[in-house]
C-alpha cells in the first residue's frame, strides 16, 4: 500500500483519544513511554485541557451576560426618579455585555479550532505509539526465537542426561548384585560400614543394599522349595531315564524359547538359580 492510500484510509478510521484510554497506557506497563511518546502525549493532554478549560470559560461568560441582559430589562422597568442611575447602570451593563459577546465569540473560535489540532496531535501520538509496539513485537519474536532454540537443546541434553543416569543407576545395581553373590551378605555388610565410615557414601550403599536386601530375602524363601522339587525331579528322572534315548531329538517351549529335553537336563543339574536384585532369575557366575 503507497503512502497517500495509507493516509487516507487513516482519515475514515475513528481513532480514539488515546491518553483517555487505558489499555493504551498498559502498551507501556513493561518497558515504559519512550521520550517521543512522552512529548506527544503532553501535547496531546496540553489541548485536551485547554478545550476544557474554555468550555468552562464559555458557561461562565455566558452566565454573566444573561445576567447582565437581566439587570437591563429591571433597570428599564424602574422608578422616574431613578431614570439617571438607570440611565448609567444601562450603559456599563451594555458594555459588559459587549465585552461578553467578544469573550464568547473568541472562545467558540477556539472551540472550533481545537478539535483538528487534537485529532492531528491523536494521529502523531498514534504513528510514534504503533512504531514503538511494532519494534518490540520484533524484539520479542527474536528473543523468542533464540529462546526456542535454547530450550530445543536443554531438551536434547535433558534426555541424554536422563539416559546417563539411568546407566548408572543399573550399573551401580549389577556391580552391587555381582558382590553379593560373589562375596556374601556377611562380608558384604562389613564393607557397607566401612565405607560408610570413611567415604561417607551411606545413601549410595544403603540404597542398593536395601534393594539387594530384598533379592536375598526372596533367595532364601526359595531355597526350600527348590530343595523339595530336588527330591521330586529326581524321582521322575529316574522313571523316565530309559526313554531318553529314542527322546533326546524331542523339543519343548518355555515363555516362546524352543530348548531340547538334554538342554533341561543340563540345566538340571547345574546350581540353582539365583535372584539378583531386579526379582529376575540368574544363574551364577563362575570366576575363573
Amino acid at each position: 500500500m503507497d503512502e497517500d492510500a495509507f493516509h487516507k484510509a487513516l482519515d475514515n478510521a475513528k481513532v480514539p483519544v488515546l491518553v483517555l484510554d487505558q489499555k493504551w497506557h498498559r502498551l507501556f506497563a513493561v518497558s515504559g513511554k519512550p521520550d517521543s511518546v512522552l512529548e506527544k502525549e503532553k501535547k496531546l493532554r496540553d489541548l485536551l485541557a485547554e478545550q476544557g478549560q474554555l468550555n468552562i470559560d464559555l458557561k461562565n461568560v455566558k452566565k454573566i451576560k444573561n445576567q447582565l441582559m437581566k439587570d437591563i430589562v429591571d433597570n428599564m422597568e424602574g422608578e422616574e426618579g431613578s431614570k439617571h442611575i438607570s440611565s448609567q447602570k444601562m450603559d456599563e451593563d451594555k458594555r459588559l455585555i459587549d465585552e461578553a459577546n467578544e469573550k464568547i465569540a473568541s472562545i467558540e473560535d477556539r472551540l472550533m479550532e481545537l478539535p483538528k489540532e487534537i485529532s492531528l496531535a491523536n494521529t502523531e501520538l498514534m504513528f510514534d505509539t504503533m512504531s514503538f509496539c511494532y519494534s518490540k513485537i520484533r524484539t520479542n519474536l527474536s528473543d523468542i526465537s533464540e529462546i526456542s532454540e535454547w530450550i530445543k537443546n536443554i531438551r536434547l541434553e535433558l534426555k541424554k542426561n536422563i539416559i546417563r543416569k539411568q546407566n548408572r543407576e543399573i550399573n551401580n545395581r549389577e556391580i552391587y548384585s555381582y558382590m553379593h553373590d560373589i562375596f556374601g551378605k556377611d562380608v558384604l555388610n562389613l564393607f557397607d560400614i566401612r565405607f560408610e565410615d570413611e567415604n561417607g557414601t551411606s545413601f549410595l550403599i544403603n540404597s542398593v543394599s536395601s534393594h539387594t536386601a530384598d533379592s536375598t530375602e526372596k533367595i532364601d524363601e526359595t531355597k526350600q522349595s527348590d530343595n523339595e522339587k530336588d527330591i521330586d525331579d529326581s524321582a521322575d528322572t529316574e522313571g523316565i531315564g530309559n526313554n531318553n534315548d529314542s527322546e533326546n531329538n524331542d523339543t519343548g517351549s518355555i515363555d516362546g524359547t524352543v530348548i531340547s529335553e538334554n538342554q533341561v537336563k543340563e540345566d538340571s543339574e547345574r546350581p540353582r538359580e539365583n535372584i539378583n536384585d531386579t526379582g529376575i532369575h540368574r544363574k551364577n557366575d563362575s570366576l575363573s
